[in-house]
């Protein structure tokens, strides 16, 4: 009897095949009579996976080789060896945000995009890259070798068709998922399954509910209305929603909404308008729409704003009820973009404040959310932590004085006005000292009015309206990603600020309506000069409630060295010493005492200590929970702070459940005034961690799982670090590394937990700074040495 290579005899080869058409014709039969069923259930079973374990590094702007997996759309579109943030590159980048700048899978291959799922002529690069990363020999639990870098995912390093081979010649551990433990069987044949079927997209589903269009329409309608008034009302909102995901008042799903500009009218399919930034000119009549936002919720881009018939009547209070006139429209320009507090002159300024405050946490969310803040250049303008609150419109010069902003307003341009495409021309601004003339004019105005009435006092203060609880928020900066909470968390920070109208308005227009992401290295620098001196005002601020007498060697403790000193006699004015606080502090820390204050009223509005960071007596969590094992490690000195994640993500299993820890690592400088170098300002003997229950930042860096009996254990290891050798050994005994077996499963357990957190906050994190821990090299194990001797 004859057999084949494999053993097999040619009956059995005629049986195996006779049994296989059966299976097919069977599995035929299936498909015609639940064709329907079938085909949603694979491909919601092939979406889920993609999600859960390829979204989490592509999506957004700065997704890999621009390949973003988050809709169909995206995977269609394909990759592109272009990168988004440059901060190197001269000229403006072509745009390519997705369902805008091209609106067909032939306009992205004129810009310069290729196809990963096409199987025309071969395995598609999905299922070459899939194939790939099943092959790759990590050992499962140990540290990655030496040769694998994580900066490749943002090295815009890109296997393009019919040279994927080259690539992984080059790269031969670069399959997907990258630099990752192996996915799950089911999960690795549905993917490769999905990709082999040229990625398929979702059925599109039935369309929206017809309550949901009523919705929708009452929306729109109240955006278009005809006169002027309500024409720049409009104009005003839209420019400060346009990257919000709205989400329906009353809509018990998980819906959200983006507002565009359309050459179409409500009715008709919208046609959108691809400006590079809100204020340009949209080249004629257009209507504002609400579409679906399609995809994949991202939490690092996920800005909720609720909007509906309450939402409209507040904008109806604040803006149209009120008695002010407009001739004529203001332009749309870069110059009209660059000084919003000219052209929206005609609204009044209070209303223009109370649209600010009534949703402060989008706001300020959306200046770390929006496209700007990818980074460590880009957010190493502020502290590692610090607390925000805001003046109250009745305290605030810009309210109750129309001559403050008719004075201000010629000096509040923006370097966006300024858009010559010439450094020296977009550096003009700047240079002009602007931002120096308003802190010497908003300090001599503020001064008259503090010694003719008295200096601000907690009433100055905005209280949030008695239930606003986003008027208190903790900015947290993390190296190379930002997040911001509500309330007061951690110990009480180094900074403070106090922001004001004018702050606010300039922030969100430098941050976020005039940032471009594709903009070049002047607009990318003139950004970040700006918001230098717009971070000085808001400090500026909140120290003129203190003491006039500690002002300055509180500054000066925040801006140490010589050359920061040189810098202030350029970006700063004098300080105002000489006008009183309102206050009358009771102890020898003004700057506590003040800001523990701004927590007390109205009573219950916020917690008034931070039971794990922030605590005495029987307001400190309990030593026998999670929360209470673990402030140890919040205690100051922390020498072991500095070895740790700028975010780690700690998973303590109880008997009944799991919680979720955040422990982030604050690191000291001597000041935060220069873009570059930022490790010749650091104080790594300052750093010092906060513990925070739950989760917030988009971006964990490491995680690591305790049972709640090991906790003390865990939290004494921590506290005896000494160096990375000793952070190595807490690694290898309770971190999660990139390569451990379990990482997806403890992954879906912190992606699930922040979902419990609060669904519709709630978005996917991202692995793009997940940073597995290695030993040092030779010489930076010297540099270590040479550190721990100080």
């Amino acid at each position: 009897m004859k057999v084949d290579a494999s053993g097999m005899s040619a009956a059995g080869r005629l049986q195996a095949l006779w049994s296989r058409i059966l299976k097919q014709a069977f599995r035929a039969i299936l498909l015609i009579c639940c064709a329907g069923a079938a085909s949603a259930q694979e491909d919601t079973s092939a979406l889920d996976v993609l999600n859960k374990r390829c979204v989490v590094c592509h999506g957004c702007y700065d997704a890999p080789c621009q390949l973003k997996l988050s809709s169909a759309a995206g995977w269609m579109r394909g990759a592109s060896k272009q990168k988004v943030y440059d901060s190197s590159r001269l000229e403006d980048a072509p745009m390519t945000r997705l369902g805008i700048d091209a609106k067909s899978v032939p306009g992205w291959r004129a810009k310069g995009f290729f196809d990963v799922v096409g199987t025309q002529d071969g395995p598609s690069v999905l299922e070459q890259l899939l194939l790939a990363g099943r092959k790759n020999s990590f050992k499962l639990g140990a540290p990655l070798p030496d040769d694998i870098d994580i900066s490749t995912l943002r090295a815009n390093t890109c296997a393009m068709p019919g040279k994927v081979n080259d690539y992984l010649k080059e790269h031969p551990q670069g399959g997907m998922p990258f630099a990752m433990a192996p996915l799950a069987d089911g999960d690795y044949e549905t993917l490769l399954s999905w990709a082999r079927d040229g990625a398929p997209a979702p059925d599109a589903g039935k369309g929206l509910p017809q309550s949901v269009e009523q919705s929708v329409h009452t929306v729109e309608t109240f955006f278009n209305r005809g006169d002027k008034r309500s024409k720049l009302v409009a104009r005003y909102i839209y420019e400060h929603l346009f990257l919000a995901h709205l989400h329906l008042e009353g809509d018990d799903q998980n819906r959200f909404f983006r507002i565009i500009r359309s050459r179409t009218a409500t009715g008709s399919p919208p046609d959108e308008i691809a400006s590079r930034r809100p204020f340009d000119d949209p080249g004629g009549p257009f209507h504002y729409r609400l579409i679906p936002i399609d995809g994949t919720i991202l939490h690092k881009e996920h800005m909720v704003y609720e909007i509906g018939p309450k939402r409209l009547n507040r904008y109806e209070d604040l803006f149209l009820k009120s008695d002010w006139k407009i001739a004529s429209l203001p332009p749309y320009s870069t110059a009209a973009g660059g000084n919003p507090l000219s052209t929206f002159r005609a609204i009044p300024a209070r209303s223009r404040y109370q649209f600010l405050l009534d949703e402060a946490l989008y706001f300020v969310r959306s200046f770390i959310r929006g496209p700007v803040c990818y980074g460590q250049v880009a957010v190493n303008v502020i502290e590692d932590r610090f607390w925000v609150s805001f003046l109250t419109p009745d305290a605030d010069l810009s309210v109750t004085d129309p001559s403050f902003l008719e004075a201000a307003t010629p000096i509040l341009e923006l370097p966006v006005a300024q858009s010559k495409g010439k450094l020296s021309k977009r550096l003009e601004g700047f240079l002009s000292l602007g931002p120096v003339k308003y802190q010497e004019f908003r300090k001599g105005r503020y001064e008259r009015k503090f010694l003719a009435e008295g200096g601000p006092d907690y009433g100055d203060i905005w209280q949030g309206d008695g239930s606003e609880v986003d008027a208190r928020l903790t900015v947290y900066r993390n190296f190379s990603s930002a997040s911001v909470v509500t309330g007061f968390v951690g110990a009480v920070p180094e900074t403070a600020w106090v922001i004001d109208f004018p702050l606010f308005e300039r922030i969100y227009y430098n941050l976020v309506a005039g940032f471009d992401v594709f903009g070049n290295v002047e607009h990318q620098l003139t950004t970040r000069l700006y918001m230098d001196s717009l971070r000085r005002e808001g400090e500026r601020t909140f120290l003129s409630f203190l003491p006039p007498q500690v002002r300055k060697p509180m500054h000066e403790s925040w801006y140490q060295g010589p050359l920061v000193s040189m810098v202030d006699l350029w970006k700063e004015s004098a300080l105002d010493t000489r006008s009183p606080t309102g206050i009358a502090f009771s102890t020898s820390d003004p700057k506590e005492e003040f800001l523990t204050e701004l927590l007390r009223e109205p009573a219950g509005l916020w917690a008034e200590q931070d039971p794990i960071n922030r605590c005495t007596g029987n307001a400190c969590a309990s030593s026998d929970t999670p929360a209470g094992q673990l402030r140890p490690l919040a205690q100051k000195p922390a020498p072991y702070a500095k070895f740790l994640p700028d975010i780690s993500v700690l998973l303590v299993e109880t008997e009944r459940d799991t919680q979720v820890f955040t422990l982030v690592h604050d690191m000291a400088h001597s000041n935060v005034a220069f873009i570059f170098n930022e490790d010749l300002r650091r104080e790594p003997q300052n750093d010092s961690v906060t513990v925070v229950p739950g989760q917030f930042s988009s971006y964990p860096n490491f995680m690591f799982k305790v049972k709640q009996d090991h906790l003390p254990v865990f939290v004494e290891t921590v506290r005896e670090i000494r160096s990375q050798d000793d952070f190595l050994q807490l690694v290898d005994r309770f971190g999660v590394r990139r390569t451990d077996p379990e990482f997806w499963t403890d992954f879906d357990r912190i992606q699930t937990a922040l979902k419990d957190q609060d669904e519709l906050q709630a978005g996917l994190l991202d692995l793009n700074r997940y940073r597995d821990p290695k030993p040092l090299d030779p010489i930076d194990r010297l540099f270590e040495f040479t550190f721990s001797l100080d």
